[in-house]
């Protein structure tokens, strides 16, 4: 064997798949047998719900992987819930991955988004003892610290979990620590993935219009954010500031002095969950203002400030006492770009406008790309969805039906949507959803519109839009101001012999055909000003001379001169607006 190549699989890995035995190759020691271990697991996995096939499809070897039978609790589930099954048991990072794809409606079928959207990554807490070893890597001593901490967590998800405690002057603070081990766990999930990927986009080509591979890249960029913990803390921050405007809004603030990338520490907020109806009657609150407080926050953040709190599920959305909105957890935030700030403003603008037209011209802004086959089709299937709703008064109008047939006339025609334009549908959706609970009035178009108008108002005379426009119009300007020095060198080229033109794909007769409709046009032009300044000349020239009987003879030749110069002049106008073609 040479140096530095890969060692042998043993008798009983050679029975693995080949893309296994791919993935696993660069490996050694005990490495390679996790990950072995774990590509087995998930194999075991998909053939007990019933999904071998699947992976029997593009995987050579796996009939030889032991079989597991569908139980027979699961024989009469529907496809979608089993996937909904298999995705659980396999764990969080497939959970994790599982709520991202959620949000993609324009791509996968609603009852497959339906079950997607009730994964939860709640799961069974690890016992404190399990988690005071990180603490104590973090932190050294954190008896010094805090005098007391719940060793019962307030919350478990798969990748951290929630304690209560006190520091030593009495702050109630809460604890953020993410799980020992599910960092390792995540990292051999996602090559898997990407393994996956790739070996279904190989085996079946039309699955490419989905573009597996792209939503495990995004799948592994987000995940990895959601494990920094400094970043977390960074964008609760960020929001406080955007959102110190709204003094009903309550963003928990972050203890740096004690957090750590595995480890935040954040003020505690007591209050009930937003779609607590009866609780938030308790504390004597009007729900309708709660939702209009909720409503402002999240327009502001992803029309004004292009950054937004990414996962506003009513668990992490509290009512305080005082009447406060307090919003937690922001490992996941979108962030829009000014420019995507404008077309999205346009997209959801002409959605409440029944505007199909400025909708499908949004689309392309955000760079879908429609094939020209198909935009009459579209058009007519969103003027569909609108013509549904029209003469209904904008109060009437249920607003989470459209934004759901919207994506589903984009699965239709198999358009690849940016991740931030489907972020920013489910977090309106999900707003709609709690305002709608806690407020059975709350109608989100008649709600929206005022602000959108303002909005639009404002990007157009704000001085970050000037600003733009004038760097725009500055840049063409140099360009302007460049273009003779380009003539001049083009022409001293040519002047030397020196210019090179290539022309790739050209229709040479067609390009013959319109340089002679060049040269037609160009010849009546010169034509029509030969004889206007001939004839032009001889009048000047020649009247203070001659008799008024001769006078009269010219002026006669010279009026038949214009007048010719005046038909040839319509002859070429003709040809340049009306044909406009090159005749052939």
């Amino acid at each position: 064997m040479k140096p530095g190549s890969p060692a042998p699989l043993t008798e009983g890995e050679k029975t693995v798949p080949l893309f296994i035995q791919e993935g696993i190759a660069h490996l050694r020691g005990d490495a390679a047998l996790h990950r072995l271990r774990r590509y087995s697991q998930i194999a075991d996995v998909f053939i007990k719900y019933g999904f071998g096939i699947v992976l029997e499809g593009f995987l050579p070897g796996l009939p030889r992987l032991p079989r597991i039978p569908i139980r027979r609790r699961f024989e009469e589930e529907s496809p979608y819930v089993r996937i909904r099954m298999m995705i659980e048991e396999l764990g969080p990072t497939f959970v994790k991955f599982g709520q991202i794809m959620s949000t993609r409606t324009e791509l996968l079928p609603p009852p497959l988004i339906e079950e997607l959207k009730k994964l939860t990554d709640e799961v069974k807490p690890l016992p404190f003892q399990e988690i005071l070893p990180l603490l104590k890597r973090e932190l050294e001593d954190p008896g010094r610290i805090f005098s007391r901490i719940e060793e019962m967590p307030v919350a478990a998800a798969s990748l951290a979990q929630v304690h209560r405690a006190t520091l030593l002057d009495g702050t109630q603070v809460v604890l953020k620590v993410q799980r020992p081990g599910i960092e390792e766990v995540i990292e051999t999930d996602i090559t898997i993935l990407e393994s996956l990927a790739r070996h279904l986009e190989s085996r079946y080509p039309h699955m490419r219009v989905y573009n597996p591979t792209g939503m495990v890249r995004e799948f592994a960029v987000q995940i990895a954010k959601e494990l920094d913990f400094i970043r977390d803390g960074k964008n609760a921050e960020i929001l406080a500031s955007n959102l110190k405007n709204i003094s009903k809004i309550k963003i928990p603030r972050i203890f740096w002095e004690y957090s750590r990338r595995k480890l935040l520490v954040m003020e505690y907020i007591e209050g009930v969950r937003i779609d607590d109806l009866d609780g938030i009657r308790v504390l004597g609150l009007d729900p309708k203002s709660i939702a209009e407080i909720l409503l402002s926050a999240y327009l502001q953040q992803i029309f004004r400030d292009g950054f937004f709190h990414g996962d506003p599920h009513p668990g992490n959305i509290l009512v305080t006492r005082e009447g406060r909105v307090a919003l937690l957890d922001f490992g996941i935030v979108g962030v829009l770009r000014p420019e995507k700030r404008e077309v999205f403003i346009q997209l959801l603008y002409g959605i409440v406008e029944n505007d199909v037209d400025t909708i499908v011209e949004a689309y392309q802004l955000l760079g879908i790309r429609i094939n020209d086959e198909d935009i009459d089709g579209l058009k007519d299937d969103t003027y569909g969805v609108l013509r549904d709703y029209e003469g209904y008064e904008v109060s009437q109008v249920d607003f989470r039906e459209v934004m759901v047939r919207i994506p589903e006339i984009l699965r239709k025609y198999h358009l690849q949507v940016p991740l931030s334009m489907m972020l920013m549908i489910k977090v309106i959706l999900m707003m709609i959803s709690i305002s709608t609970k806690i407020d059975p009035t709350f109608n989100f178009p008649s709600r929206v519109q005022p602000y959108l108008e303002e909005i639009m108002q404002h990007h157009f005379i704000s001085a970050e839009r000037w600003r733009r426009d004038a760097d725009s119009a500055l840049s063409s300007l140099e360009s302007l101001v460049e273009l003779p020095k380009s003539l001049n060198r083009t022409f001293q080229k040519i002047s030397e012999g020196r210019l090179r033109l290539e022309i790739a794909d050209l229709d040479m007769q067609e390009l013959t055909h319109t340089i002679k409709y060049a040269s037609k046009i160009m010849l009546l032009g010169l034509t029509v000003s030969s004889l206007v300044i001939g004839a032009s000349i001889v009048v000047m020239a020649t009247q203070p001379s001659l008799s008024s009987t001769q006078c009269s003879g010219i002026m006669r030749a010279t009026l038949i001169g214009y007048l010719f110069a005046v038909g040839l002049a319509i002859y070429a106008i003709y040809w340049v607006v009306v044909k406009r073609r090159p005749e052939r």
